[in-house]
């Protein structure tokens, strides 16, 4: 009886942890406490205030590390060893976070190339915390297990489900290539799988955006098995068009038409600008393709009367693209509509190269977004919503 209470008191402690912002991030550094206590055991061969023949070293107190994850930032206190043995990394959790081990990758290949060590430091502080090695032995072990894990990442099969819906879009890094600092476009590919849930496909750093560059991406796509694309969206860049007409016959394309919004804003005086997006949005609220494709002639037709030629050329000659959509359900209209899913991803990107500025060599920029892409990914994989039910297509 007294063992059921004590097991009730225990029940409801974690529920009210649980249900609190800060309980749980206490129960994972509780966790996180416990299994770094079972870890060091291990790696020394003996317990606290154990006399082994087989011990390995000692403990010798902890050092504060904290850890960003997605309920908010754990403080960890990290066991030290000493007396010979190896240094104790917690396995749980690893030193850093992929993105920040591909971050102290590119600052040591920042320092070795010369960048000064203070602004090398200013990077690792912000993203990294203090106390950073940066030894070229750290730089090369760390670069080798990212190397072998987005290796693993980026050719993992995907042949075994269908891929109806596919993103794509692109940003710009700037990386030092043969004593030059060049612009290299970031081609990154986004699916929705057959039961509505999305992933990260693949990236890829390159030149520019251009027809060979997205075909190379999306060959390399189909050769590990994607199949079953319905429809691709993106914005109207050429590249991605003709890369799409290309590779994926009998798919549709998407314009996104956010970017179509924005671009029609910059045909028209600042003033009238949401007077002409709100025009657009009322086009494309029509319920059929016969039904927007009127209210754009009438729209078009309003702008050129009033002064504005490429508004209403725009209107007239770039809306049909917009409307690939309509051949799809209702509920995933809003979703399929825009690239605002990858445009967030890009953003999220940004948010970390940036504190780089300019990369020593591409594949430090490649390794920094692809561990950034990953940790999305694996953050994508464990949601319990999905993002398209996907019985209303069958």
């Amino acid at each position: 009886m007294a063992s059921d209470e004590s097991m009730d008191a225990a029940m409801a402690l974690m529920q009210g942890l649980l249900t609190d912002g800060e309980g749980i991030k206490r129960v994972l550094e509780f966790l996180a406490a416990k299994a770094m206590e079972r870890e060091v055991t291990a790696h020394l061969g003996a317990g606290r205030h154990e006399r082994t023949e087989g011990r390995r070293g000692h403990r010798n107190g902890s050092k504060p590390r904290t850890l960003r994850t997605r309920v908010g930032e754990l403080e960890l206190s990290v066991p030290q060893v000493r007396g010979g043995c190896e240094p104790y990394h917690p396995s749980l959790f690893g030193r850093f976070q992929r993105s920040e081990r591909a971050l102290l990758v590119a600052c040591g290949e920042m320092y070795f190339q010369g960048v000064s060590t203070r602004r090398v430091q200013e990077v690792l502080a912000e993203m990294c915390g203090a106390g950073v090695e940066l030894s070229a032995m750290t730089v090369s072990r760390v670069a080798a297990e990212l190397d072998e894990k987005l290796g693993e990442f980026r050719r993992r099969r995907l042949d075994h489900t269908t891929w109806p819906y596919v993103q794509v879009d692109a940003r710009y890094e700037r990386v030092r290539v043969d004593g030059r600092v060049v612009s290299r476009a970031v081609l990154v590919t986004v699916g929705f799988d057959a039961a509505g849930r999305r992933e990260v496909l693949d990236w890829r750093l390159a030149d520019s955006e251009s027809a060979q560059s997205w075909g190379d991406l999306f060959k390399g796509l189909k050769d590990r098995g994607l199949s079953g694309v319905r429809l691709v969206t993106s914005d109207a860049h050429g590249g991605i068009r003709a890369a799409v007409g290309r590779h994926f016959q009998g798919a549709g394309w998407q314009r996104c038409q956010v970017h179509f919004k924005r671009e029609l804003a910059a045909k028209v005086p600042h003033k009238r600008s949401k007077e002409a997006v709100a025009d657009l949005r009322s086009v494309l609220a029509g319920h059929d393709r016969a039904e927007c494709l009127r209210r754009a002639e009438e729209m078009a037709c309003k702008w050129e009367g009033q002064g504005y030629p490429a508004a209403g050329r725009m209107v007239r000659e770039g809306v049909e693209d917009c409307l690939a959509v309509l051949s799809f359900p209702a509920q995933h209209r809003t979703r399929l509509g825009s690239t605002n899913l990858s445009e967030s991803l890009m953003r999220r990107l940004k948010r970390r190269t940036r504190v780089v500025g300019v990369f020593p060599n591409e594949a430090s920029c490649d390794r920094l977004v692809g561990a950034l892409l990953l940790e999305t990914h694996e953050g994508w994989l464990s949601e319990e919503v999905r993002q398209f039910n996907m019985e209303l297509t069958s």
